[in-house]
């Protein structure tokens, strides 16, 4: 039998969140998503498969992430909202400026803020993420959300074309723990339940979370792969997985969407069209065949003619 102590412990725990219209992730209802968002039906949309042999290699600048290696301000907050596990940092945390990335083919001086993390997965091993790799599909696929800081807020971004930058990482399995991801795996059964949320304070960086090796990159143009599928997103794809193990794998399997085991939460492959895909490749005879003149990144061309 609880009491009263019981009631105000489990509100303390977490806080269930108003119930919202979402959307689903069969076959059938993301059939369905452009009938409520047209724009999902849209000619730059994402995930996208993605070759090596046929993406275009260029000697491009690094991506550059500030504050990356320090830990996020607290208190943050996990949100399980029925679809996805997102992390964000409080709004009344104390913070000086939240990590931002530049470079890449990014428009000069064009800073992006993070403004939160989520993830894809699978039931199963053998599906989860979103984008495939050379024919593979990766059982987790996170994704880093910045905002252009020339933007006042996300939803401002979103009507804008260079408004958001979306950093994907893959994950692969192991038998050994991930040590760094842990601290983050132990607080998923806070949020079991769809539409709760959880205030948390983690010592946890954004480069604890990506490979070690951000040499190699894919980038292109997209869009959002939820809905309202907005086309505004410069996806930046490492080439390297993270490693992660099948327990704490198991740990985002646990959770709910409301009505069963939310995962497989990942949008089917969407058509590349006319699109480029560009890799950064740093070979040194490669990279001597350019100079500033010829790779001019202002002008640098997203679509096939």
């Amino acid at each position: 039998m609880y009491t009263i102590s019981h009631v105000v412990i489990a509100w303390l725990t977490f806080v269930v969140l108003p119930s919202v219209n979402g959307f689903g992730y069969s076959k059938r209802e993301q059939h369905l998503w452009p009938q409520k968002h047209k724009l999902c039906a849209g000619k730059l949309q994402s995930p996208v498969a993605i070759s090596t042999s046929k993406a275009i290699p260029l000697p491009l600048p690094a991506l550059e992430m500030i504050g990356y290696h320090d830990f996020l301000p607290t208190p943050q907050i996990l949100t399980n909202n029925g679809q996805t596990v997102k992390l964000t940092v409080s709004k009344n945390a104390t913070r000086e400026r939240l990590p931002y990335i530049f470079g890449a083919t990014l428009k000069q001086n064009q800073h992006y803020e993070m403004e939160q993390l989520h993830f894809h997965w699978g039931i199963k091993n053998n599906r989860g993420a979103e984008h495939v790799l050379n024919g593979v599909r990766y059982p987790m696929e996170m994704h880093i959300v910045h905002r252009n800081v020339a933007y006042s807020n996300l939803s401002q971004a979103t009507q804008h074309e260079d408004g958001v930058v979306v950093v994907a990482v893959f994950f692969h399995l192991q038998d050994e723990h991930n040590e760094f991801f842990q601290a983050l795996a132990s607080k998923l059964a806070g949020v079991q339940w769809a539409r709760t949320e959880l205030p948390v304070n983690m010592s946890i960086t954004l480069m604890s979370l990506i490979p070690s090796n951000t040499d190699v990159f894919y980038t292109y143009k997209g869009s959002f792969t939820t809905p309202p599928c907005s086309e505004v997103v410069t996806w930046i794809v490492f080439a390297t997985p993270v490693p992660i193990s099948f327990r704490q794998m198991n740990t985002f399997r646990v959770l709910s969407n409301g009505e069963e085991t939310l995962g497989d939460n990942f949008r089917r492959l969407q058509d590349i069209g006319q699109r480029k895909i560009y890799i950064r490749r740093l070979y040194s005879a490669f990279s001597n065949k350019y100079n500033d003149s010829r790779l001019n990144l202002t002008n640098l061309s997203w679509f096939w003619l």
